[in-house]
């Protein structure tokens, strides 16, 4: 099989549709929690190729919940129909590739209770160079802040890796997040999952469902990144 080059695959998923694109070895992912290690998914993996697409800004300024649902529901759709025809084409080049759906894709971690996607999409992101996990639980990327969706393809082939980001993007005295939450979710150890969904995602009677809190990605400081705007 003739070399492909980190690039080339980057300019196909940018051809695509995709706004961010990076590349991680697999051997990024030693810290994984078992059972969700990209080898657990795909034994023959070598690296994983993860990508994003911009969430618009104006939905976060909205009275109504609904803009932002929809979009959230759209990138969804869009991203993982982007990785499976991403796979087919690395197939035909004699590549093994799986895609592990956006983060709607979960199921539960017997062993903490906590729902996890099949590979995180957020820590494959770190790890692939496109950005830092901030103290709201998003990924935080130069050039969109937190407003980003993402997806994770696991391939066979070794691509070379993308340096990783320096630095912690939140200030050791900001608790903007922390402190904005509702139910109180964030904090130390980790997020309430519980909490948060139960108030987030709760079903209202007689109303369509809609997602009802995001105050932890509109009020971070670093909710806007250098590609996007704020209104």
């Amino acid at each position: 099989m003739e070399s492909i080059k980190s690039q080339e695959i980057k300019k196909i998923l940018f051809e695509m549709g995709a706004d961010l694109c990076g590349i991680a070895t697999v051997d990024r992912f030693a810290d994984a929690p078992e059972g969700f290690h990209p080898y657990d998914v795909l034994p023959s993996c070598k690296s994983a190729v993860v990508f994003a697409k911009a969430f618009p800004t104006g939905t976060l300024f909205c009275s109504n919940n609904m803009p932002y649902t929809i979009t959230r529901n759209m990138l969804s759709n869009e991203l993982d129909a982007m990785s499976t025809k991403f796979c087919a084409l690395m197939e035909k080049s004699g590549i093994t590739a799986v895609p592990t759906g956006t983060i709607s894709h979960t199921r539960l971690d017997q062993k903490t209770g906590r729902r996890r996607a099949m590979v995180s999409a957020k820590h494959s992101a770190v790890a692939a160079g496109l950005g830092r996990i901030g103290k709201n639980t998003l990924l935080i990327t130069p050039e969109y802040g937190n407003m980003v969706w993402l997806n994770v393809v696991l391939t066979d082939y070794i691509f070379e890796p993308d340096d990783l980001l320096q630095g912690n993007p939140c200030s050791d005295n900001c608790t903007i997040c922390i402190d904005s939450c509702p139910v109180k979710a964030l904090g130390d150890p980790e997020m309430d999952q519980g909490a948060c969904y139960a108030f987030a995602f709760r079903a209202i009677e007689g109303e369509d469902f809609s997602i009802k809190c995001h105050s932890c990605r509109f009020l971070c400081p670093n909710c806007f990144g250098s590609k996007n705007r704020s209104i």
